[in-house]
């Protein structure tokens, strides 16, 4: 049996490609939920010009960072019942905290910020973060977690690293030609 050692380089490739994969499920989520639940009709979600969010590239990097090592961790079984719910509870703080300072971020560079229609839920701050879209960030992280990431691991062990390499090398050409479109060209 072969084994194959992950060199430094690749993880990171792989990181660099589970954030920009985690922008891409964002930025859909984000435009289902316009176009199918609010019935709003069809807006570009994102701040850049491509089918991406990169807030939720950075939560879930996030998650992995916060959550990655409990996630592998042997529990005994009475923490397999907590342990999902310690994980909701992370992600939904960690998701409303970086939700909020990107709140801010965007607010300094642009002037604004993509969700400022919180002022319409109940519980909220300052239209920034609100409680129904933490709970939802918590159940997202568990399904992250448990399934998607999973199956992101195995996806992303299929390709060569000749061929890792080109994939990571075009989404990088790729978002930095978007970055310039959007903030130096637009």
């Amino acid at each position: 049996m072969k084994l194959s050692v992950i060199t430094e380089n690749q993880r990171i490739q792989k990181l660099f490609l589970c954030f920009m994969m985690y922008a891409v499920l964002g930025w859909c989520y984000e435009v289902f939920l316009e176009v199918v639940i609010y019935r709003w009709g069809f807006t570009n979600r994102g701040v850049l010009f491509g089918p991406y969010c990169p807030v939720y590239g950075v939560g879930a990097l996030s998650f992995l960072a916060c959550f990655g090592k409990l996630m592998k961790k042997k529990s005994p079984p009475w923490l397999k019942f907590v342990k999902p719910l310690l994980i909701f509870l992370g992600c939904m703080a960690v998701a409303t905290a970086i939700e909020l300072a990107a709140s801010y971020i965007l607010e300094f560079f642009t002037g604004a910020w993509p969700w400022q229609t919180y002022a319409d839920y109940k519980y909220n701050f300052q239209a920034r973060i609100a409680l129904s879209t933490s709970l939802r960030f918590g159940l997202g992280g568990v399904l992250f977690l448990y399934i998607v990431q999973p199956f992101f691991n195995w996806l992303l062990s299929k390709p060569s690293a000749k061929l890792l390499n080109a994939i990571t090398i075009i989404t990088v050409v790729t978002v930095f030609a978007d970055c310039i479109y959007t903030f130096i060209i637009k």
